[in-house]
């Protein structure tokens, strides 16, 4: 059990609900014209069942990742940060396709709950989307590294990421509660994403000699480190702004720019990659880009609680 623990690799798992968290109380937050109050549009049951489904896809995505990697050989020697599971032998590959496949029908299973608990018997065209969509997450978190035509291979890994964890997950997320699509939320939802595929330039950045030595064409080995250094600071810093962006155009008041706390590691973090010049070790890098991530998504949602105070507030004193 250990080791099937630190194959599904714990220390991913908060950055990938940043999405689901954020989509979620902005819905709590900012009732539908034909929703009155907040208690009407969120569901802990679609609340629980996304973090379920999210988690297993990211789960499936380390299994996968750790297959397709190791019995390709990119995962050797030369490899920086912790063994993965194949590589070390402590996890056979046969044992690790079936774990792939048990977490891809859990992770289904999961969605197919969700998306009931949704839109229920109505609404089928909904259900019917989200169905494809899942089946589509699933099968891309596998071919991210699994098969000759793995694109994760290809340099298509970001767009994946970017996609799935930022924009499936926090505008999907949203549109099971409120049937609709709120363009603003389009902002935090890009944020996300774009720190998500920060998380893993910076595992590309760190893997670039060996990823170019065993063929796998990230884009930081199609671009070079040093364009990556520029690569990673657009991400980051794009993703601060849209969050200011967002608060703005969302007329926040002054208390509710707590989530400007985040950056101050996201910053240093910043400043910590500007100053590197051995790749190599970036790896406690990931780990604090993650959390940092999460921990905006967490303030920024802290944020939105006490709109939803607000809004209580108003329609006490509105005699409803």
């Amino acid at each position: 059990m250990k080791h099937w623990i630190e194959a599904a690799r714990l220390r991913t798992l908060p950055l990938s609900v940043s999405g689901i968290i954020v989509g979620s109380i902005y819905a709590l937050s900012n009732p539908t014209e034909t929703i009155n109050t907040p208690t009407e549009v969120f569901s802990w049951k679609i609340f629980g069942f996304a973090l379920l489904t999210t988690l297993g896809l990211q789960v499936l995505s380390n299994f996968a990742n750790d297959y397709g990697d190791g019995v390709k050989g990119t995962d050797n020697a030369d490899r920086v940060g912790p063994q993965r599971a194949i590589q070390s032998g402590i996890i056979t590959p046969q044992a690790m396709k079936k774990a792939i496949i048990l977490t891809s029908v859990l992770t289904l299973l999961s969605a197919v709950i969700l998306i009931y608990f949704a839109f229920g018997k109505d609404n089928f065209g909904y259900s019917i989307f989200f169905l494809l969509l899942g089946i589509a997450a699933i099968i891309s978190a596998i071919r991210y590294t699994v098969g000759n035509s793995a694109y994760g291979y290809k340099g298509f890994g970001d767009l994946f990421v970017f996609i799935f964890f930022g924009l499936v997950s926090t505008l999907g997320v949203n549109f099971l509660y409120a049937k609709e699509v709120d363009p603003l939320l389009i902002l935090p939802a890009v944020s996300i994403g774009l720190l998500s595929v920060g998380v893993l330039n910076l595992n590309n950045m760190r893997d670039e000699e060996s990823d170019r030595k065993s063929g796998k064409n990230t884009i930081v080995v199609q671009m070079g480190g040093a364009k990556a250094k520029k690569y990673h600071y657009f991400l980051i810093v794009t993703a601060m702004l849209l969050m200011v962006i967002f608060a703005i155009l969302s007329d926040y008041r002054f208390d509710q720019y707590l989530f400007l706390v985040a950056y101050i590691p996201l910053t240093k973090h910043l400043i910590t990659v500007y100053k590197n010049q051995n790749p190599k070790l970036l790896d406690p890098e990931l780990k604090k880009l993650a959390l940092s991530t999460f921990l905006l998504s967490i303030l920024l949602t802290v944020c939105m609680i006490s709109l939803i105070a607000d809004i209580f507030v108003n329609l006490f004193l509105g005699g409803r």
